[in-house]
């Protein structure tokens, strides 16, 4: 397994878990420390560009989903649809998937989601108002947004 830093200005320095080329895991710059050696890879300067503002796809990368469920599998690659700058409530995104009436579970899997960026949870809403972002907080979420122009 490959572990990749990277540090986007004004975002903090994440991390990519990477095995033969499949994406395993991701974690969203937090405010800290530069990396000691930061890693080269083609998706770190495509999430550096995407933190930059710029509209960068990540459709391609390939994720390890074979933890995943059938309802987790069809959540993610619905997620992965939705176009940069829409949002979706969590009940949309589950009757998206082929599961209506599972807005929670579908809540449940962007709680835990392994790959924010390429598999998009902060473009779920809940049905009244913005949602929750876990840890990383509702700010967080709002300025993802609103890199891709959506004001909520």
């Amino acid at each position: 397994m490959d572990v990749v830093e990277y540090e986007a200005p004004g975002w903090g320095v994440g991390e990519l878990y990477l095995a033969d080329g499949t994406l395993l895991y991701h974690e969203l710059p937090r405010v800290g420390d530069a990396p000691a050696g930061e890693g080269s890879h083609e998706l770190a300067e495509r999430i550096r560009a995407y933190f930059r503002g710029e509209a960068v796809e990540f459709d391609d990368v390939e994720l390890d989903l074979e933890w995943a469920t059938p309802f987790q599998a069809a959540v993610a690659d619905v997620l992965r649809n939705v176009p940069r700058g829409e949002v979706v409530t969590y009940g949309e995104l589950a009757a998206l998937a082929g599961y209506p009436n599972a807005q929670r579970a579908a809540g449940t899997f962007c709680a835990g989601n392994r790959f924010p960026l390429v598999v998009p949870c902060h473009r779920v809403v809940g049905a009244s108002g913005l949602g929750s972002y876990g840890s990383l907080g509702l700010d967080y979420k709002r300025r993802l947004l609103a890199l891709e122009g959506v004001e909520l």
